[in-house]
This record gives structure tokens, C-alpha cells and sequence, in this order.
């Protein structure tokens, strides 16, 4: 299945993020795994980097026991390819992996190898849209597609940069500021999303979202998807801090995945019936 097939499917698409290999690789197939159980649509995977700058503590705290547990690129090729899903993955990174992988440098070499193992698209968190076409090149041989985060700052001229670049879909930032759950939806949201409502391509939105009540008014207000990190990281952290069984982290991660999931279709229904 593609990011296409989900986006066209006529249901909003609950897109969660984990990093891969937290707190190890074999509890991290499970938990991956559980949120597929829950709803995910897609899933977005993240591929551990030393300095996560985008991330609040939440995800930076998990990017630090993925590294530890030794997860490397190679390791994460072998981690998808491990995988028991049958939805989308997407690689949520950091350019410098990407660009360095291989005898040759640039990004080709890990595009075809991402392309290998089931990868279908690419999340690179610090790649201006502007210094992208080598990455959109590979993409484009190797039928990926490249997403980018459009944040309620992003100028109007690096918007036009990422709408001639971007497939998928767009991930619109809800907030400014790092990544991290929220107790409220910031109004920013609306805001973002009608500045991109005339692209040709799905709208996931993303940062702070915590509860199904989160994912229902995302998508009333117009979100083609709701994307959900550090709510999920939580309880992989908690479940790690009080060393719980990886079973029972792996229902709560799958109970939480299907209340975001059912906030999403109940935004959908809730849309219908205002029309």
C-alpha cells in the first residue's frame, strides 16, 4: 500500500512516529507493531540521530536509548525489513544520515537502499525544500516520495520551494516550537492549513497532538491526517522507567493508537454532518 492508497482511502489517516529501537530493537518491533493493531495508517520512523534538534525532551530522550540500544542506519534497514506491517513507513531523519551513507556521498545510495527494505517515504527534518533536489532526484528513481514540515513561520517563498518539491503528503506543524504533547490544539492550526489548502496533496497535521478530543478537532479543521510522536513515546518511557512487561506496553500503546484513530474518524463524521 502506498501513501497515495491511504490518503485516497476517504479516511483521515492517523500517522503515529516512534523511534526506532527504543528502548531496544526487539521491544521496538512490538511496539511498532501494536500501533498498525490500533489504526496507524501510517507510520513514521525515526532513524536516531546524535543531535535531534527539532525534538523537545520527550522524543530526544528516546533518540538517546535508540542510540544506545546500538541502533545505526544499517541496523534500521535491517529493523524495517524486520517489521510485521502492512501499511506505510515513512523514515523520519536527519540529512547528514542520509548523506553520508554509502562509499558515495550523497543521498542516493540510502534512497535505494530505503526503497529496498520498504521505506516509501522520507521526513528530513533540517533539509531546506530549496537544497532538496538531489533527494527529490533519488526519490523520483526509486518511486519514494518526500515530505516536508510546513511550521506556521515558514515564508511564503520557501512554501512555493516545498509545493514544487513535496509528495505524500505535507506535515504541517500545528505550533512553533519543538515537538512534545500539549494539553490544547493551538489555533495556529487552521491558520497553516488554509495557507496550503490549493496544494495538490494531503494535509497531515502534527506537534502536540495528545488525545482523540486532539485528533476529532484537527480534522474538523480541515487535516487530511493527524500525526502523533510524544504522546506515544511517553508510555514507552514510562513503560521503561518502571521496567513493565513489553506486552503491556505494547496495549497501551495499541489502546491509545486506536483512541487517537477514533478521534480522527469521529472529526470526519462530525465534518459530514455540518455540511
Amino acid at each position: 500500500m502506498s501513501l497515495q492508497d491511504v490518503f485516497e482511502s476517504g479516511e483521515p489517516a492517523f500517522v503515529p512516529y516512534l523511534a526506532a529501537g527504543d528502548p531496544s530493537y526487539e521491544a521496538s518491533i512490538e511496539y511498532v507493531e501494536a500501533l498498525e493493531r490500533g489504526g496507524a495508517d501510517v507510520i513514521e520512523l525515526g532513524l536516531p540521530f546524535s543531535e535531534p534538534i527539532a525534538e523537545g525532551n520527550t522524543i530526544q530522550n528516546a533518540v538517546v536509548r535508540a542510540l544506545e540500544s546500538g541502533m545505526t542506519p544499517e541496523r534500521y534497514f535491517e529493523f524495517v525489513a524486520d517489521l510485521d506491517v502492512d501499511v506505510p513507513l515513512v523514515c523520519m531523519t536527519y540529512y547528514n544520515l542520509v548523506f553520508q551513507y554509502g562509499e558515495e556521498h550523497g543521498p542516493r545510495p540510502f534512497v535505494e537502499k530505503a526503497a529496498e527494505v520498504g521505506i516509501e517515504g522520507f521526513v528530513i527534518v533540517d533539509l531546506p525544500a530549496e537544497e532538496a533536489d538531489p533527494l527529490r532526484d533519488a526519490c523520483d528513481e526509486f518511486g519514494l516520495d518526500l515530505i516536508f514540515i510546513v511550521a506556521p513561520t515558514t515564508t511564503d517563498e520557501r512554501l512555493t520551494s516545498m509545493r514544487e518539491r513535496v509528495s505524500g503528503y505535507v506535515y504541517v506543524q500545528a505550533r512553533t516550537g519543538v515537538t512534545g504533547a500539549r494539553d490544547d490544539v493551538s489555533d495556529q492550526t487552521a491558520q497553516t492549513l488554509d495557507r496550503i489548502g490549493d496544494w495538490n496533496v494531503p494535509r497531515a497535521v502534527g506537534f502536540g497532538i495528545k488525545t482523540g478530543e486532539h485528533a476529532e478537532r484537527i480534522v474538523r479543521a480541515g487535516a487530511d491526517g493527524v500525526i502523533v510522536g510524544s504522546a506515544l513515546v511517553d508510555i514507552i518511557a514510562d513503560g521503561t522507567a518502571n521496567d513493565d512487561p513489553i506486552s503491556e506496553t505494547a496495549a497501551k500503546l495499541e489502546a491509545k493508537a486506536r483512541e487517537l484513530k477514533d478521534g480522527a474518524l469521529r472529526g470526519v463524521q462530525a465534518t459530514a454532518e455540518n455540511e
